[in-house]
Parts: structure tokens; sequence; C-alpha cells
């Protein structure tokens, strides 16, 4: 367990050592920072990796409503806008659904 800071505010999410909270700003310079240093686009910002998170559990198979719950979105509809999927996963699910719907049902299957 990582040893207490004696923080005054018990809410305070990500407090620093000196008992002051990390800014967003702070996260967005230091994110720049790192951005700028690896040579990335200055489009990228500490916002991307909620929108990398969402497409990484989809592409991974997670059921939508339950990354519509992690991220805290009202409407599945939000959450989609959120998912930028890679063209192989849109292949490997049509292809599912494709297969799915043009395979003929086995005796067993029939009933």
């Amino acid at each position: 367990m990582l040893p207490s800071f004696g923080v005054a505010d018990a809410a305070m999410v990500w407090p620093t050592e000196r008992q002051s909270r990390v800014t967003g700003s702070y996260i967005g310079m230091r994110f720049a920072e790192y951005r700028n240093d690896l040579g990335l686009d200055t489009a990228l910002h500490p916002h991307c990796l909620r929108h990398s998170y969402v497409t990484h559990l989809i592409e991974d198979g997670f059921d939508p409503l339950f990354v519509q719950q992690q991220v805290g979105h009202r409407w599945g509809s939000t959450t989609a806008l959120y998912t930028g999927v890679s063209g192989d996963y849109r292949n490997r699910t049509l292809r599912r659904a494709l297969d799915a719907a043009f395979t003929p049902l086995t005796e067993t299957e029939e009933g």
C-alpha cells in the first residue's frame, strides 16, 4: 500500500505530495511535452486517451453497455461517437455477420 500524504481533502483526485491538486492544465502541459518530444500530431490532447480507451474496449469484445457505463455516458450514441474502430475490426465484424447470414444450417441446428 502506498503511504498516505495526509491530504486534508479525502475526496481529492490525484493529490500531490504538497497537498495540492494536479490541475487539468498541468496534465495538458505535460501531455503536450511528451507528445511533442515523440513527434506526434499536435491535435492530440489528453481527452484522446478517453477515445482510445473506449475504442480498445469495443475492439477487445467488451459489451457496449459495459463500455457505456465505464465512461459514464447516458446514451449509447454518445459512446459510439467516442469509438474509432480500425478497418480490420470493421472487416472482421462484417465477415462474421455475413458468414452467419449465409452459412447453411446443419441438421443439428435445424432441429
